[in-house]
């Protein structure tokens, strides 16, 4: 990821709720052995004890109203004042085993909480919190494993005066679902160390950054590999030594070629100074054998690449102008080099395409069609998705989950990241710095960016059919260290990220690692 600074788009102005019923007294709890009246297509509009459901709490600031997410009314949470409710089914008679929730959810976000759960079900509570997105239906799904016959849905609001959500099309049913990805990259760790970086526990203890994140519960790094970088590293060399600690720490390894000697993304896709002026059929050659090269030293020193990314941000191809997006015949065969030497090492290896287009359907569909006509090889594919660039959270759920079926590829998130903090701890100017930059709805606060990762995990989990792998947080350890900045060809150069790291400006973990501990 290196991008130049944009300008966040507007959102769409928050819809308004205009009903505020009177309170009405909590009922007793309702028990059917199947979900009832989950599109809240009973009763109409204005109602404000659901057929089925059951209230508790500032009873009036529950209610049905017109526009529907699949039928003609949805249930709504909203008051003109602060409130705190819950509207609940509860269900009995049912065979022990695993199930899932699905709902579709809106949210203008600002309350304390609000959230879907599942309770008394014999286990530990489980819940998903309601993502923001005031115009566009987001699909949640809450997972659960019953083992006493028994379960409530739970819907959840602990607001402040006008803050709404909207829920509708509820079903319950057999299914699990979770992540198998909870990674991020730490492609600058070994060279913030070299320069004095150091990295705290919370508790202000100083630990190995490898580890911290580890016993966060992050379970996969991805590390880039340049060619031959001005400042040595991110190189064959040091990914193979950093390989090394990921793979003692359990955590699987994401190998990103950038194929370049610096960054890789949608604006740049320069070839390697060593490849320039190579013919295409060599540079065909150069892609296998630099993938086949720094593959095979992994394995052979027991630290196999479990995912690979054959090129970095492709929107336009790569190694430019031979394998740009005008000529998809030889970007085609340049991507298949790289799959086949990635086969060629390990045949279980994943082999990923990325994108930096998390929101952007016709984009994504336009790139992998050209992609699957031209017979590129490919095994999941990764899409970059930054909140205030690539468009809403409905954008980017419509896209994620129409790749996945009309590839029929897992997905997952290759990099996202929010602010926990606006100003700099260093000279260079942040890439995000400024409230109009934000994504509406997530502070830049500790609180605001484990919001947004967690929110993401949330709508990578609910891709349909289990194809939802994961996500990756950018760039987990970049922090304000001197000599340590974004350009690899002048040691002076600043970094404008340390604002998105997961570690303070202290130098200790954020709390906003805990979304690791997404199922």
């Amino acid at each position: 990821m290196f991008h130049p600074r944009r300008t966040l788009k507007a959102l769409l102005p928050p819809l308004v709720s205009g009903l505020a019923l009177t309170a009405l007294p909590a009922q007793t709890a309702q028990a059917a052995a199947t979900l009832t009246n989950g599109g809240f297509e009973s009763d109409g509009a204005g109602v404000a004890s659901p057929s089925g459901w059951s209230e508790y709490g500032n009873t009036g600031a529950s209610f049905t109203e017109s526009g529907g997410h699949g039928g003609s009314y949805r249930l709504s949470h909203w008051s003109s004042s602060a409130y705190k409710v819950e509207t609940y089914q509860y269900l009995s008679g049912l065979t022990n085993g695993n199930y899932k929730l699905t709902a579709w959810v809106r949210s203008s976000g600002g309350q304390k909480a609000a959230y879907i759960a599942l309770k008394n079900c014999g286990g530990s509570e489980q819940r998903t919190d309601l993502p923001v997105s005031a115009s566009g239906w987001i699909r949640i799904v809450v997972p659960v494993n019953v083992t006493n016959n028994q379960c409530t849905i739970s819907i959840n609001s602990d607001a402040n005066a006008g803050n709404w959500i909207n829920v509708d099309d509820l079903t319950f049913a057999s299914g699990t679902s979770g992540l198998s990805i909870k990674g991020a990259d730490i492609s600058s760790l070994a060279k913030s160390e070299a320069k004095g970086g150091v990295y705290k526990y919370s508790s202000g203890t100083t630990g190995d950054a490898v580890t911290i994140l580890k016993n966060a519960g992050m379970n996969y790094a991805r590390l880039k590999v340049w060619v031959n970088p001005a400042d040595g590293y991110n190189n064959k060399t040091r990914v193979l030594a950093m390989a090394k600690r990921i793979k003692a720490a359990g955590m699987k390894l994401l190998v990103d070629f950038h194929y370049s000697d610096t960054w890789a993304d949608p604006g740049a896709q320069s070839k390697p100074s060593a490849w320039a002026g190579h013919s295409y059929s060599q540079l065909k050659t150069d892609v296998y054998n630099h993938t086949y090269d720094v593959l095979n030293a992994l394995k052979a020193q027991g630290t196999t690449a479990d995912m690979v990314q054959v090129g970095n941000e492709i929107n336009g191809g790569m190694l430019w102008n031979e394998g740009s997006t005008s000529n998809w015949s030889q970007l085609a065969g340049l991507l298949n080099s790289g799959y086949d030497a990635v086969k060629a090492v390990n045949s279980s290896t994943t082999v990923a395409l990325h994108l930096a287009k998390g929101g952007d359907l016709s984009g994504t569909r336009w790139w992998f069609d050209s992609a699957v006509s031209n017979g590129v090889k490919f095994d999941a594919i990764g899409l970059s998705y930054y909140g205030y660039w690539h468009g809403s959270l409905y954008d980017f759920q419509t896209t994620l989950d129409d790749a996945a079926s009309r590839y029929g590829k897992p997905v997952f998130v290759a990099e996202t990241a929010y602010p926990f903090r606006l100003d700099s701890e260093d000279a260079h100017e942040n890439i995000i710095d400024t409230t109009g930059e934000l994504v509406s709805g997530y502070a830049a606060s500790t609180a605001g960016q484990t919001q947004w990762m967690k929110d993401i995990a949330s709508i990578v989990e609910a891709v349909p059919n289990g194809r939802g792998l994961g996500v990756f947080h950018w760039e987990a350890t970049w922090t304000a260290v001197p000599g340590n900045g974004w350009d690899p060809t002048d040691p002076s150069s600043g970094n404008g990220w340390e604002n998105q790291a997961l570690f303070g400006y202290d130098d200790k973990a954020l709390s906003s690692m805990s979304w690791f501990s997404h199922r």
